[in-house]
Formats: C-alpha cells, structure tokens, sequence
C-alpha cells in the first residue's frame, strides 16, 4: 500500500520535471483538473517536439503515416500508438486524419501488406491486423466514433473461452507445418493474445463486474504452472504467425525483456521466482482493466511497484525492461519522454507508469 504523501511526491515530481506530455496526463488522467489554458499550452509544447513533427511530415494526403503499417515510429500503427501516448487533443489533424485512413482504406489495400492476406480475426484466432488497426483506434480514445464493439466482444469471449474449457488442446488441432507436426486452433476459436488486452484497457463499455471477474479468472488460469506440459506453450495457427498469443499457462509480467518472453515463464518456474523484469506495459493494461485486486500475482507486484517509491516519489526498480519503453511498435513504446540523456527524464518515464499502474490498479490513490 502506497501512502498519501508518496503519491503526492511522485505527482509534484513529476509535474515539476516531465515533459508537458507528461504533465498533462497526470493532470487530467490522475488530478482531472486539467484547465483549457494548460491543456492548450501543453498541445502547442507537444506538438512543437521533433518527433511529432516528424510523424507530421511524413502523414500521406490519405491520411496514412507512413509506408506500412505494421512496424515502428515511421507507421501508422507505431505512429498512432506515440500520438495517442503523447495526449495531444483528440481533434489534433494528424491524429483524426489517421483515423480517417482506419475507416477509408480498406485491409486489401498494399498499405497493409499482409502476405497471408485479409485475414478473419473472428475465424483465426489472435489474427488479422484488424485487431492490430483496433487496438490503436482504442488507445486513440476513438472507439465511440469508430465502431470497434464487435473487436471489443471478442477480446472478452476470447478470455472468457479459457474459463470454460478443460485444456487449451480442446480447441486445437494438428497440423503439419515445415515438417513438424504442430498443433493450432481450430476455426472460429476463442484465446486471448495482447492485441486483445490492448482493446480492454484502452475501452470502457465492456466493464461490468461479471466481465472483470471473467477476464481475472483467465488471467489466473494462464498464470498458473502447475503442468509443465504448458507452462509456456503458445498455441499457433495455421495461416502463419500470431503474435502475441498469450501461453496456456506460464504468463508472467516478469519477463527477460525480449518478445516473447515478456509474457512466459521460465518452464518449471513462476513470475516470482525467476528473476524477470517489471513490464510495466502489461502490468499496466490489467491495471487499466480493473482485475489487479482478483489476482493475487498481480496484487503482488503492483504492492512491490508501490514500495519502491522513494522519499523523492521516483519509482526506484532497477530491473525495469528499458529497451521496450524506446521501442514504440506493435510490441512496444512507453518512453514519453523526447529522450533520456538525462537519468531525470527517464526517471520521469518510470515513475509516472508507476503511477499510472498504482492509480488503476487502485492501491492507496
């Protein structure tokens, strides 16, 4: 349990030295006492910071950013994802014109290139850059313009469809793929991935105390390890890659810091024993979905989170995954922060996710 006057220090820290980004968020996420003098301020600050203008310049008459879609900074998911980080104003042009891009440029266009082709989120599991394009309409806080409801059902059927089957093997089936015989899920199954959890913790119409319960109950059954025989095994499918598959058992938000292993154990070993790193982006999400206090491993690390608040307010964890917060991409992207050349700054980027995950996961604040 985090004490009043921590949590006050890690809020007067970082509003006296974060980036107006930063700033803002604390005040209208945590505070909600942002004026519109601030809030205008802050807008012409962030939009002022290189890689904005960057992300401006190269933003296509379509509204598309970028060649691709799929990647880093220089794409439109990478980009979307940054600009809806950075708190700009939901009318900002380069970000409503990227969500214009969302509506009218349909999945067969080579912007998307995908080799496998458009792909059925609903008849493969934990696929199609749908999920990837809704996820991003969610953090952008566009869900209530853009229709994404039925993606938003799916991500709670599909952590739902864990409770109620016996093994993940009911909903999987062999299949010979470069010369081993792999099992995959069937068509038209349900399983949870991060692209999922993404769409949950960036919405709020799914959340009712039986959906919360649900998804915590998920959460508790893929963190188990008690069989070694899926402590870590990702189910797969048999159209190619689908990553960010959440394992049968072994999930962890105490991981190496290399995808995937963020989101696996160890075999024969739980998130407490193996000595991982906080990933402060998952932890976060479940946070933002309300099932912290339904899960005691998550309960635990977040209490963890909350002692290693200074006198200062700076979250002291050392062993914080620092390459994801710089890698904004579909796997990636915390740093707020314009960089980190100064320990300050970094210091910022860490302890306002540490604040963020405190104040969601409601303890103390």
């Amino acid at each position: 349990m985090i004490n009043k006057n921590k949590k006050d220090e890690m809020i007067k820290f970082l509003l006296e030295h974060a980036n107006p980004s930063i700033k803002r968020r604390v005040k209208s996420e945590i505070l909600n006492n942002l004026t519109p003098q601030e809030a205008a301020e802050y807008q012409e600050q962030i939009l002022a910071e290189p890689i904005m203008r960057r992300i401006a310049e190269i933003q296509r008459e379509n509204g598309w950013i970028g060649q691709g879609f799929n990647g880093g900074l220089d794409t439109q998911e990478g980009a979307v994802k940054y600009l809806a980080g950075k708190a700009i104003n939901k009318d900002t042009p380069v970000l409503k014109n990227a969500m214009g891009a969302f509506v009218t440029i349909p999945f067969s266009d080579p912007t998307y290139y995908d080799p496998r082709g458009v792909l059925d989120e609903f008849k493969y599991p934990c696929s199609g850059f749908n999920l990837h394009r809704c996820a991003c309409i969610a953090r952008a806080g566009y869900d209530d313009e853009i229709d994404i409801s039925p993606q938003i059902q799916l991500a709670v059927d599909s952590f739902r469809r864990v409770t109620e089957i016996d093994s993940v093997f009911d909903i999987l089936h062999t299949m010979k793929k470069s010369g081993k015989i792999r099992y995959v899920f069937n068509d038209y199954e349900k399983w949870p991935s991060r692209h999922h959890l993404d769409i949950l913790a960036h919405t709020g119409s799914w959340k009712n105390g039986v959906n919360i319960k649900t998804v915590a109950d998920a959460i508790n059954e893929m963190m188990r390890t008690d069989n070694p025989n899926l402590v870590s095994f990702v189910p797969s499918s048999q159209i190619g890659c689908t990553g960010g598959v959440f394992p049968a058992q072994g999930l962890t938000v105490m991981g190496s810091g290399v995808y995937p292993s963020p989101i696996l154990c160890e075999i024969g070993k739980n998130g407490k024993d193996y000595n991982g790193k906080y990933h402060f982006e998952l932890i976060e999400w479940f946070a933002r979905c309300g099932v912290v206090p339904f899960v005691p491993a998550l309960n635990e690390i977040v209490e963890e989170i909350a002692s290693s608040i200074d006198d200062d307010g700076v979250c002291r964890l050392t062993n914080v995954p620092l390459d994801l917060f710089k890698a904004w991409g579909p796997f990636g992207g915390l740093q707020l922060e314009v960089d980190w050349k100064s320990k300050t700054r970094r210091d910022c980027d860490i302890t306002f996710r540490a604040l963020l995950i405190l104040y969601y996961a409601n303890i103390g604040i």
